[in-house]
């Protein structure tokens, strides 16, 4: 049964508690220091899920992320690879390193890896020459939609070689940023079931696109099938949708039910930035979602917005050593 969409009481405050942000996914590019075909080459809003997308044809640099998110207390930040061109992957994170050390953020990267392919075992341990490394984003084939069927074909989830990739990200302790629409959900499941040691972060809320009461039974089902996995947890990110307004009491909603899923234990703030901008303001979004979580006792509100990530991530803030992540279940 889907939450209630009316407003939940406050939890009490709690000046113990301190109420800050951890970004567990934004993005950085710098046009004249690397290719990012999405965004310079072949331009086509049809094909991006939030269409027109011409305002992120702009430098994002780590001072264009903190005049954004200025005041919104952020104390750490989770760089995930941002479709710069693939032969420039480790050229990526090179260059995130260098903005790590000159900005101060991010404070770790999540970097690109194709998972199926003859160089993935020299990728990624290239990769792994660079400390702040945490884990690997690859999207696998998917069907353009929930009537179309690729299964077993090269790159989805069930390519063989695609799953050797996967064993490796395992073997060295990385993580895998899960990026699949919701009609692929249910099939992630049995890719989680297989790899239980590996942790798995689904990208934005598993993409509740399709609103309609069959659209959100189908992500749903999917969810539910996740979150039977407890190597999973999963980002609330990017509830944006194509060719519409950024509604917070439907986005309210989406959030509600995953938190019953997965629990506050597996839930990650994320800002999805500059993208989600196209629909919200950076300070709007981490205010709407702090309301969201209103409802929780202030404990469990850090750990969705903070907590969680340096957890998940192993984000060591200064002075501080970040605890292993271990599967947990809710």
């Amino acid at each position: 049964m889907a939450p209630s969409s009316s407003m939940p009481s406050p939890a009490p405050a709690d000046a113990a508690v301190p109420r800050v942000v951890v970004d567990a996914h934004h993005h950085l590019w710098d046009l004249s220091a690397g290719r990012y075909p999405w965004l310079q080459e072949g331009y086509d809003e049809q094909a991006f899920f939030l269409g027109d997308h011409r305002a992120l044809q702009q430098n994002f640099l780590p001072a264009d992320y903190r005049r954004v998110s200025a005041g919104c207390g952020v104390v750490a930040t989770v760089h995930v690879e941002a479709e710069r061109d693939r032969g420039e992957q480790v050229a990526e994170t090179d260059w995130l390193h260098q903005q790590h050390a000159a900005h101060g953020l991010p404070s770790v990267v999540v970097a690109h890896a194709w998972l199926d392919r003859p160089e993935t075992a020299e990728r990624l341990l290239q990769h792994l020459q660079y400390p702040l490394v945490r884990g690997i984003r690859s999207k696998p084939v998917t069907a353009p939609g929930p009537h179309t069927s690729v299964r077993g074909q090269p790159g989805t989830l069930q390519d063989e070689r695609w799953l050797r990739g996967l064993a490796l990200l395992q073997q060295h302790g990385l993580s895998w940023d899960l990026r699949v629409p919701a009609w692929h959900l249910a099939e992630a499941a049995e890719v989680a079931a297989m790899f239980p040691q590996l942790r798995i972060v689904l990208n934005h809320h598993g993409f509740a696109w399709d609103r309609s009461a069959a659209g959100l039974r189908l992500w749903r089902e999917g969810m539910e099938r996740l979150a039977q996995q407890p190597n999973v947890c999963v980002k609330l990110s990017e509830f944006g949708l194509r060719d519409q307004p950024w509604d917070e009491a439907d986005n309210t909603r989406i959030a509600h039910e995953t938190l019953r899923l997965f629990g506050w234990q597996r839930c990650l703030f994320a800002s999805n930035f500059p993208v989600a901008g196209l629909r919200i303001g950076y300070a709007e979004l981490v205010a709407a979602l702090w309301r969201m979580l209103a409802h929780l006792p202030p404990e469990q509100q850090h750990a969705v917005m903070a907590g969680n990530a340096l957890r998940v991530y192993r984000i060591p803030l200064p002075n501080e050593t970040s605890p292993p992540w271990t599967p947990t279940n809710t």
